[in-house]
């Protein structure tokens, strides 16, 4: 008998979310966990961008404007780019499988690192496309010599988020020059900057500005996370025409809603709100990494609104003891399984975290 589906999609693994606050309190029986997991924006939504949403639900018996309008006329002139250079998206994951799914197939090659976001892997083998993972140096840090070694005659996508998730480090701008300087003309490099709204190191530089150094680059955006829109799930890609108007054939019709629409629009014209949220992350992030610095553990320079931190033994146990004090963090497999990930959260909720971990790591 033939197999229910391909043996490609049999051997994927689901995406593993962190735990909601309610699972965990249900499972436990507990009130008031702290979630530090899903690098959420702890503060919420502008209040415009809250109000927005709460207007365009009046018209939830109307289709969402499928090109998406209103937002692509205010990004096109926030970048400085083309209207027809922007892809709009169910979040940046579905841009990341629109583009697995439209650019290459199983006669071609990808190239990821290793440890880097979880969902290029999954649309990769989802799509059947063969690739290659690339170990970040020390588990932690991007090696570009190695990814452009690892390059074959027939690979079509290099994805790069910038900073990284889950090691929350960073490309440097000269290194990210030098590497799509160098790549061929044939493939399509991917700059995940999810996370870029995070990053203050001096050395550090968007691919926006990149984009005459390749014609094929694309730079993925999200308002996932600064904007703190996670729940209605509104991304974008900035490319060129060509590659965006394949991009517009495959995706499905009216794929971002309105209330997503109009409140992504109302977040970027709330700038303010955004600065407050990364001014507080910055200086929480420096305050925790400094306490969990102190007591033994290891956190790298992160360049993103959470932490990757090495516990120098198994992170299981130590993750499962934090549930049971109420605190959510997130673990990963290999290479990262001595390491959880710990979102930056208000300053209570990380005193929290920083008042029960000694106990959890005892």
């Amino acid at each position: 008998m033939k197999p229910l589906v391909a043996s490609h999609i049999a051997a994927v693994k689901p995406y593993v979310p962190g735990k909601p606050v309610e699972e965990l309190e249900r499972e436990l029986g507990i009130h008031g966990a702290v979630k530090l997991a899903s690098n959420e924006n702890p503060l919420g939504p502008s209040p415009k961008a809250l109000a927005a949403a709460a207007r365009a639900s009046a018209e939830l018996h109307r289709y969402p404007d499928a090109h998406a309008h209103a937002l692509r006329v205010r990004l096109a002139a926030l970048h400085g780019v083309g209207q027809g250079e922007l892809a709009f998206g169910c979040g940046s994951n579905e841009l990341i499988d629109l583009l697995v799914r439209t650019l290459a197939d199983p006669s071609d090659h990808a190239v990821i690192g290793a440890p880097s976001f979880v969902c290029y892997g999954m649309s990769l083998r989802i799509a059947n496309v063969p690739m290659t993972e690339v170990p970040l140096r020390e588990g932690l840090y991007w090696d570009l010599d190695a990814m452009h070694a690892a390059l074959r005659p027939n690979t079509k996508l290099v994805f790069i988020d910038n900073p990284n998730n889950p090691t929350s480090t960073h490309v440097s701008k000269g290194r990210l020059e030098a590497f799509l300087r160098a790549l061929p003309r044939s493939v399509v490099p991917v700059v995940d900057e999810a996370y870029f709204e995070f990053a203050d190191a001096t050395d550090y530089a968007s691919a926006l500005g990149m984009r005459h150094l390749h014609e094929h680059l694309v730079v993925l955006r999200t308002f996932s996370k600064a904007h703190g829109l996670a729940a209605l799930r509104a991304g974008y890609a900035v490319a060129n025409a060509e590659i965006v108007g394949y991009l517009d054939r495959v995706r499905a019709p009216f794929n971002v809603g309105s209330l997503a629409q109009a409140a992504a629009l109302a977040s970027l014209d709330d700038p303010e709100h955004m600065a407050r949220y990364v001014t507080l992350n910055r200086s929480e992030r420096t305050r925790v990494s400094a306490a969990l610095t102190a007591v033994g553990v290891s956190v790298a320079p992160s360049q993103a609104n959470f932490l990757c931190v090495g516990l120098g033994r198994p992170a299981a146990p130590v993750y499962q003891k934090l549930l049971r004090q109420g605190v959510i963090v997130r673990p990963f497999g290999t290479p990262l399984d001595r390491h959880l990930r710990i979102s930056i959260g208000l300053p209570a909720e990380n005193d929290r975290l920083l008042a029960v971990l000694p106990q959890a790591l005892a």
